[in-house]
């Protein structure tokens, strides 16, 4: 029988340190996966997902009952990502290779088009606006309801809905506009942009 999260972060919070491997067994790799598409950096990412995790040693204390686990411990990352740029003053620029490097998504290796237009994907989500990467982030990669997104960022569910679809409208446009400089193929990109 599986233990839901909940139910492991309340043993947690009630000293039972080792049910914070489960946890984490469950969300190292979606937090990776959020931490790394919000920063375009893997180093980053995998320091956060370490921070994230001795925060909620640290404030175990403060979960509550009635509190879904994976939206507290995605309010977590989002602080920590939040406190990680602020101590550095600024938002440190990415580099051209982590814009370029493609999603390390299943598919046929060496295919140069999906390669190609996993990189041009990339390049356009990096692009807007974080708050509207993120987002696209929770919705689409994370699989995160409408309903957990507007409790994490304390909206209502319509607000989100309007949100997220303003924000795919952008990365569409985006996308768009970056496949058709002249080295990419549109119609390769357009059928890229629908796996969103």
């Amino acid at each position: 029988m599986t233990v839901n999260d909940e139910a492991l972060m309340r043993a947690v919070r009630a000293g039972d340190l080792g049910k914070l491997g489960p946890l984490f067994d469950r969300y190292h790799g979606a937090l990776f996966d959020f931490l790394n598409r919000m920063t375009g950096r893997r180093d980053v990412a995998e320091d956060l997902v370490q921070e994230v995790f001795l925060r909620i040693l640290k404030y175990r204390a403060t979960y509550r009952d009635e509190a879904r686990f994976e939206t507290w411990v995605f309010r977590i990352a989002r602080n920590a990502r939040a406190d990680y740029f602020m101590k550095r003053d600024t938002v440190e620029p990415l580099s051209q290779e982590a814009l370029d490097s493609p999603d390390e998504a299943p598919g046929p290796d060496g295919e140069l088009e999906q390669q190609r237009d996993s990189a041009l994907l990339r390049r356009a989500l990096m692009s807007l606006r974080e708050d509207r990467r993120e987002l696209i982030v929770l919705a689409r990669y994370r699989g995160m309801k409408h309903e957990a997104i507007a409790e994490l960022l304390g909206v209502d569910t319509g607000t989100v809905k309007v949100r997220i679809h303003r924000a795919l409208n952008e990365l569409r446009d985006l996308f768009l506009r970056m496949a058709q400089r002249p080295s990419c193929d549109v119609k390769t990109s357009r059928r890229s942009l629908s796996t969103i």
